[in-house]
């Protein structure tokens, strides 16, 4: 890798298989709204592979979501996740991107972990690069903070941010300009 160059962070496929460890961390989970099909295991007791942003999460599912990475798509999961208000998402840290609005306005609580994750494939072997991006456990919902602080993921657990509207964001950008 020279300088300057950056890993490949979209791969050709959305299918990448959160580790064991996250899920054996973090878990039991009820429901994973978008599963991973085929997988070498499941991240939930009830795993959907399709539809899951159609149909609807019960209220007292505890959710593990691991959406698919195309900003385009990534969000819509993550704002449904924050309007059921139950569960934990793993996500790349990209904290300015418009699709992490909903982490910084309902999240109860984020893990920024200190160390790459890899990712797996289906058939349960580990991807040789490593996600090509900062991943964060965001926690919705009081049961979520509490399995992030006692989970022993190495990181930064964050439970208090200010969130200023994004219009006031947008002024204080624009003054520090001047």
């Amino acid at each position: 890798m020279t300088l300057g160059s950056h890993q490949r962070t979209v791969g050709l496929s959305q299918n990448h298989i959160t580790p064991k460890w996250i899920i054996d961390a973090i878990g039991p989970f009820k429901l994973d709204p978008c599963a991973a099909d085929p997988r070498p295991w499941d991240c939930a007791e009830i795993n959907w592979a399709t539809h899951g942003l159609e149909r609807p999460w019960p209220r007292e599912c505890f959710i593990y979501l691991n959406p698919p990475f195309d900003r385009y798509e990534v969000g819509d999961w993550i704002a449904r996740l924050a309007e059921h208000g139950n569960g934990i998402t793993l996500l790349h840290a990209r904290t300015e991107a418009e699709w992490f609005e909903p982490i910084w306005q309902r999240a109860a609580a984020i893990l920024f972990m200190a160390d790459r994750i890899h990712f797996h494939r289906p058939d349960g072997s580990r991807q040789p690069a490593n996600s090509g991006a900062p991943p964060i456990l965001a926690a919705f919902g009081d049961e979520a903070v509490l399995r992030l602080h006692r989970c022993g993921i190495a990181g930064a657990l964050v439970t208090q941010w200010h969130n200023q509207p994004s219009s006031l964001r947008i002024c204080a950008a624009h003054e520090s300009r001047a």
